[in-house]
């Protein structure tokens, strides 16, 4: 496989590199793999600090600024990132307001997250922790213990932030945080198989006339394999089993999240049949996102996370935010 690489050992370095180089509005530590807003600590403000693996970019790097992360833990390439990356970031971001940790539910996150929380506190910085599980597709794995983290992390860090941004207490941002989460569901589906830069060819095999369905965000294995179906079809597969899953009583926020390697145009085309799968459902839509946000390398396919809102979380959805990943507003 050609990849736009030096040498795979090398890949998340390079990038942490290239990131500083084009946003110096953040504090990108290559060495120590953290990366910063530049004005934390914000006087008086909850902190927020997610990270992962590399490889799902924007998410989670690209996702810190204002109105959004404080900071971010890259792992490697779908690796967890280590307790010292996460205690260096809270400490960096903690003003005194405390600091939340927003964990994909993956098994090394989860226990390295935990770890890193009581470190922290032992260094007298107050955490509190919100674990996102928004995929319906599979529950217990051997890479989680209930439900995967998937596209409701977009929601999470931008709600939050936005309440965090605000000033609010931790225990509210925590709470809301978990009211996001709660009110999320996702579906991924892959018409191609992932590459890793140390593997150098793809990590599973999915021939050429298949696809599969509730595909995680790593290349885990999802619920069943097809035959390749249209693109109104996989919408109807999509949001159906998120709807069968939850029935929104609020509008929702959509994501329509290309895995990396699916162009616009196409995902363009497939919100058009996740909006009238929406409107037969008679699902009301409050906001749609389309782009790729949560993505797997370069794995072509999609997904599809629903969040349902009152008001309160739509204004803080539409609040400003400034990052590399996501901005509007300002």
């Amino acid at each position: 496989m050609k990849m736009l690489i030096n040498v795979p050992e090398t890949v998340v370095a390079d990038a942490l590199r290239g990131m500083a180089a084009a946003h110096p509005e953040l504090a990108v530590d290559v060495e120590n793999r953290v990366i910063v807003r530049r004005d934390a600590p914000v006087a008086g403000k909850v902190g927020l600090v997610s990270g992962g693996g590399s490889g799902h970019e924007p998410l989670h790097g690209g996702f810190v600024g204002p109105g959004m992360l404080s900071a971010a833990c890259p792992g490697e390439v779908f690796t967890s990132p280590v307790p010292d990356q996460m205690v260096r970031a809270a400490a960096a971001v903690d003003s005194g307001a405390g600091v939340l940790f927003v964990v994909k539910n993956y098994t090394g996150d989860v226990l390295n997250f935990d770890m890193a929380a009581e470190l922290a506190e032992d260094e007298g910085i107050q955490v509190a922790k919100v674990l996102v599980d928004d995929d319906v597709a599979v529950t217990d794995s051997l890479y989680t213990a209930g439900r995967r983290g998937t596209g409701a992390t977009l929601f999470v860090e931008k709600i939050a932030g936005a309440a965090a941004e605000e000033g609010q207490p931790l225990a509210q941002v925590e709470a809301l945080a978990r009211q996001v989460n709660e009110n999320s569901r996702s579906f991924g589906v892959a018409l191609t198989a992932v590459t890793t830069p140390a593997k150098g060819s793809p990590t599973f095999d999915l021939p050429a006339g298949e696809l599969e369905l509730g595909i995680g965000i790593h290349g885990e294995p999802g619920r069943e394999r097809r035959p390749m179906m249209t693109s109104g079809e996989i919408a109807e597969a999509a949001v159906g089993a998120i709807l069968d899953d939850i029935t929104p009583r609020n509008p929702v926020l959509v994501l329509v999240n290309g895995m990396g390697s699916t162009p616009l145009l196409e995902l363009y085309g497939f919100n058009a049949e996740v909006q009238r799968v929406l409107g037969e459902r008679s699902v009301p839509v409050a906001r749609v996102l389309v782009g790729n946000y949560v993505t797997s390398l370069d794995m072509a396919g999609a997904s599809v996370t629903l969040c349902q809102v009152d008001e309160e979380t739509l204004r803080l959805w539409d609040a400003p935010v400034r990052t590399p990943g996501l901005r509007w507003g300002m």
